[in-house]
C-alpha cells in the first residue's frame, strides 16, 4: 500500500509526470494550470530533467516536440488561451508522430474569458483545433487521484502509439484538494517507446510494420532521418503525389483504430431497469453520482455513463447505453459539445437531453435530479 497525502489536482499531475519519466517541461504560466510548471521547475533537475520557462505557449509546445524528437518524455501545461496558441504545432506533432503530453486545465472562454472560473468548452478544440485531420488521444479525469493515474496513462499511451495525448481537466479539479493514496512504484506500469529498430542502412522512419506505429529512434545519436510536417512517404521526405497524400493521411488517422479497446476508458453505473441515463464527465461526475443516488432513494432508477477517454470518442459504449434506455441526459459546462457528439453517435436510438451551464458554477446535484424528474415517462 502506498502513502496517503493531501494533494491538489495540479500537484497530482506534476508528481505523476515525474513518476512517468518526464525529462523536459517547457511552459508559460497561465491560470489555472500554473502549479504544474511551478512544481516541475523545482523538482525536475533532481530527476535528471530540465524545465524551461518560455516566452509563450507556441514556443512551449515547440520545445517539447523537439525534446521528444531526441527521445525524451516531454510535457507542457496550459489553459484555454494558451491551448489555442498551440494548435498548429499540435497538428505538427500528430503529423510527424512524435509523442507529447499536454495538460489543459479548462477555464471560461472564449478569448481571455475568466482565468479563475471553470468550464468544459475545449472538447471540440482538443480534437479539431488544428487544421486538417490528425489523431490524438484525450483523457478526462474526474478526481485528484485520477489526475495522477491518467497523467501516467497519458505518457504511456503517447509513447506506445506515437501520438499527442491531452489531459483535459478544469479549474475545479485543478485546484481541488483530496486525500490521495499514491501507489507504490512497483504497482505502476510505465511504457517507453519502441527501440527495436532496423539498422540504419535498412531504416525508413515511416515504414511501419503490422502495428501501424512508426519507430523513431532519438535524433542526434547514431540514426539520421528526415521528419517533416508536410505530407511524406515512408522515408519522411515531403512528397505531394496524390497516392502518397492519400496513404499518409489515411494511415495517421486510422492507426489507432485497432487499439480502441486499449485506449477507450468508460465508467458505468449500470442499471438494467433504468430508462434514463446520465452522461457526465470530468468534475461533473460527482454531482451526477449524487443525483443518481437521490433519484434511487425516491424510487427512480437511473444509469450513469462517464467517458474517461473523450477522444477517440467512445461511440460503441454510448450506443450500448442507448440500446438500454430511452433518454440520455448529458451534463456539461458548455453549450452542448458532447451532447452533439452523442446525438450523432446513437442515431436516434435514444433521445439526448441537454443540461448545460456556462456561468462558471458547476451543475448541482439538485439540478441534475430535477432534470431526471422532468424526463420520467
Amino acid at each position: 500500500m502506498g502513502k496517503r497525502v493531501l494533494m491538489q489536482g495540479n500537484q497530482a499531475v506534476a508528481e505523476a509526470a515525474l513518476v512517468a519519466g518526464v525529462k523536459v517541461c517547457a511552459g508559460y504560466p497561465i491560470t489555472p494550470s500554473s502549479e504544474v510548471i511551478e512544481i516541475l521547475s523545482r523538482k525536475l533537475p533532481s530527476f535528471g530533467g530540465r524545465f524551461i520557462q518560455m516566452e509563450d505557449e507556441i514556443a512551449s509546445i515547440g520545445v517539447i516536440i523537439g525534446a521528444s524528437a531526441t527521445g525524451k518524455k516531454a510535457l507542457t501545461a496550459t489553459s484555454g488561451p494558451g491551448f489555442s496558441l498551440m494548435q498548429e504545432l499540435l497538428g505538427y506533432a500528430a503529423m510527424v508522430e512524435l509523442p507529447i503530453v499536454i495538460y489543459n486545465a479548462q477555464r471560461v472562454g472564449p478569448s481571455t474569458g475568466g482565468a479563475t472560473k471553470p468550464q468544459q468548452a475545449d472538447i471540440m478544440q482538443t480534437k479539431w483545433g488544428s487544421h486538417g485531420e490528425s489523431p490524438r488521444i484525450t483523457l478526462v479525469p474526474g478526481t485528484v487521484r485520477e489526475s495522477y493515474d491518467l497523467t501516467i496513462e497519458a505518457f504511456n499511451l503517447s509513447e506506445k502509439y506515437m501520438v499527442p495525448v491531452i489531459i483535459l481537466s478544469d479549474e475545479l479539479l485543478a485546484h481541488m484538494r483530496e486525500s490521495v493514496e499514491i501507489p507504490e512504484k512497483n504497482e505502476i506500469k510505465i511504457i517507453n517507446r519502441r527501440k527495436d529498430v532496423l539498422p540504419q542502412g535498412k531504416y525508413l522512419p515511416y515504414k511501419v510494420d503490422e502495428t501501424q506505429i512508426p519507430i523513431l529512434p532519438p535524433l542526434g545519436k547514431e540514426y539520421r532521418y528526415n521528419i517533416s510536417g508536410m505530407i511524406h512517404g515512408e522515408n519522411g521526405i515531403p512528397n505531394l503525389a496524390p497516392g502518397i497524400i492519400d496513404s499518409c493521411i489515411k494511415r495517421i488517422n486510422t492507426k489507432l483504430d485497432k487499439y480502441y479497446d486499449d485506449i477507450i476508458k468508460v465508467e458505468y453505473l449500470k442499471n438494467d431497469v433504468a430508462k434514463i441515463a446520465v452522461l457526465a464527465y470530468g468534475s461533473l461526475t460527482r454531482p451526477a453520482r449524487g443525483a443518481i443516488k437521490k433519484a434511487k432513494e425516491q424510487g427512480i432508477e437511473v444509469e450513469l455513463i462517464r467517458p474517461i477517454t473523450i477522444w477517440p470518442f467512445p461511440k460503441r459504449e454510448i450506443r450500448e447505453v442507448a440500446e438500454r434506455v430511452n433518454k440520455i441526459i448529458v451534463t456539461e459546462m458548455n453549450m452542448g459539445q458532447v451532447a452533439e457528439l452523442a446525438r450523432g453517435t446513437i442515431e436516434g436510438k435514444a433521445k439526448v437531453i441537454q443540461l448545460n451551464k456556462v456561468c462558471s458554477r458547476p451543475i448541482t446535484v439538485d439540478e441534475i435530479l430535477n432534470k431526471i424528474k422532468e424526463n420520467i415517462e
